[in-house]
């Protein structure tokens, strides 16, 4: 039996996990929502794929999202934050005006995360920080661990996105201090600006270098004027790499050294400075570039992240949680739980589909491992959910082992030495608590699933299973002995038995169908080869050449057929 604790604790407990990072960069985790959401990544990272698949350009979309949101007081999904009548966010700011995309993507893996997670337990600024990195790969770029337990702003800084943001016409010292002042070096700034490896950039932003600069390729300039006139056009698009603008390569740097940067800045990292020798080294090595990129995206996700205390967790990316507490959502998931009573009608179908949508996929892959490896397995779950259902109701009590202060049901006559699979409800329990991050699905409505799903693995009908069940705090050891009939019942007891559990007739005989799989111990028939007339002749008599008539050894009367 679980202790006394408040039923939300399960699910408060990993919110509290969930806040145990303090303010410091190096208490983020890589591990972070490894219980606490185990399919968070995986969640993303499809979201991502699908997205890049879609249009390759958001791959470069999303992953400059994560650029203007850490540049500007820190990685905190600020960015993400829309305008209100009473709040001013960083998306009108010169440059994220008219210039960032992506938002749909975000909110869409945002959505997706929140159902896999059953709760809004992963922040927009995590959600930035992953798909950053999975959109690079998806085009074919490194990959890297991704430090998570960021927490979401509830401030954003306007201002700050017009100071902070370096622009397409700063020179190369210009750059450095920018990047300086959120801790990182000129090399991690020449890296970094690798990420124009891929995307596209708009006329207006590359116009004045086409057309004035003088450090440009006139051939590559040319080209870009066709399509970037003097005036007019300002929202044309040319790729940042025009060698293989949606692969995540070096290209860019060969871009440089041949003086065919799309942007001012771009150009200003080989241009007889400081950097040059980092570009011509990328140029040449990629796997330097691929390991220093990963590295300094690494330190740029670590600038000023919230955690701990500090933030929140949004549901909605675009605009601020409300005040209530931070647990509120996942003990509102409890508090579902905790909803249903005795009434089978307060049961349903969908009962799990927020709190943990796969419970019961996991259930059933469980119980098909099992079942494959013995077929008999299936019947003993069959029969456990039988049993448990029998004495005192639906409520796992069947499963509760005896204690020096506590009897359970477990020895009682019809189930000592004759029950059996409770390992297998072991497994499947520690394998969906894991995938719902908190134990949350009770053990009574696993016995009800895999009941179902051992009938579906040997070949027999589905159905709905209503769920909602809660485990009990007792058990029934004289119930056991006297509610579950016996193998030598009259047609009348059984019919009495099971009018006794609101069954009719044809309920009866439909459920006693159950023995179509399955097999009984010797003591259970062996009166009924010997003894019974009504039994066909042959059919007893190949049982009786394994069964004796008088067991003088314990192991014939373990037997099975």
């Amino acid at each position: 039996m679980a202790s006394s604790l408040p039923r939300c604790m399960a699910l408060v407990v990993l919110v509290v996990v969930a806040a145990a990072a303090t303010s410091a960069s190096a208490q983020l985790s890589t591990t972070f929502y490894d219980t606490i959401c185990p399919t968070a990544l995986s969640t993303i990272k499809a979201a991502v794929a699908s997205a890049v698949q879609s249009e390759a350009r958001m791959g470069a979309s999303l992953l400059r999202l994560h650029f203007h949101d850490c540049f500007v007081q820190g990685c905190d999904a600020s960015v993400l934050l829309d305008d209100t009548a009473t709040f001013t966010g960083e998306k009108t700011a010169g440059p994220n005006q008219g210039s960032l995309r992506g938002f749909e993507v975000i909110d869409t893996i945002k959505s997706a995360v929140d159902k896999a997670c059953g709760a809004s337990v992963v922040s927009c600024a995590d959600i930035l920080a992953v798909a950053a990195r999975d959109s690079v790969v998806a085009l074919g770029g490194p990959s890297w661990n991704v430090p998570l337990g960021r927490r979401d702003s509830t401030t954003a800084s306007f201002g700050g996105a017009n100071t902070d943001l370096p622009s397409p016409d700063s020179n190369l010292a210009t750059l450095t201090t920018a990047f300086q002042a959120k801790g990182l070096n000129v090399q991690e700034l020449v890296a970094l600006s690798g990420a124009h490896t891929i995307g596209q950039s708009r006329c207006s932003l590359f116009r004045d270098r086409i057309y004035n600069d003088t450090n440009i390729a006139p051939l590559f300039a040319f080209r870009r004027r066709l399509q970037c006139p003097r005036s007019g056009g300002d929202d044309n698009l040319a790729p940042l790499d025009n060698l293989t603008p949606n692969r995540f390569d070096n290209a860019y740097y060969l871009n440089l050294v041949f003086k065919r940067g799309l942007l001012h800045s771009d150009q200003e990292l080989f241009n007889g400075g400081s950097a040059d020798a980092q570009v011509r080294t990328y140029s040449l090595n990629p796997f330097a570039f691929s390991r220093d990129f990963a590295s300094a995206m690494v330190k740029m996700g670590n600038i000023n992240p919230l955690t701990g205390n500090n933030g929140q967790v949004r549901t909605n990316c675009r605009k601020m949680a409300s005040s209530l507490p931070r647990c509120m959502a996942l003990v509102v998931l409890v508090a579902v739980a905790a909803t249903a009573t005795s009434a089978s009608a307060q049961l349903s179908t969908t009962f799990y589909d927020t709190v943990c949508p796969t419970a019961l996929s996991t259930i059933k892959a469980a119980v098909a491992s099992a079942v494959q490896t013995e077929a008999r397995m299936g019947a003993s779950l069959l029969r456990l959910h039988f049993h448990d259902c029998f004495v005192q109701g639906c409520d796992a009590s069947v499963l509760l082992d005896d204690t020096a202060t506590f009897t359970g049901e477990k020895t009682a006559g019809p189930n000592m030495g004759s029950l059996r699979a409770f390992e297998v409800i072991d497994t499947i329990k520690s394998a969906v608590d894991k995938a719902c991050g908190a134990s949350v699905v009770s053990c009574a409505d696993i016995l009800a699933v895999a009941a179902r799903d051992s009938v579906v693995a040997l070949g027999g009908p589905s159905w709905n299973v209503p769920l909602g069940r809660r485990d009990s705090t007792t058990a029934s050891l004289g119930g056991a002995n006297t509610d579950l009939p016996s193998p030598d019942s009259s047609l009348a007891t059984l019919t009495t038995a099971f009018q006794a559990k609101g069954f009719n007739l044809q309920e009866l005989v439909a459920l006693s169908g159950a023995h179509t799989i399955g097999q009984s111990r010797c003591s259970l028939f062996r009166d009924r080869i010997y003894n019974d007339t009504n039994i066909g002749p042959l059919f007893a008599k190949q049982l009786m050449f394994s069964i004796p008539l008088f067991s003088h050894s314990p192991r014939n009367d373990l037997k099975f057929v």
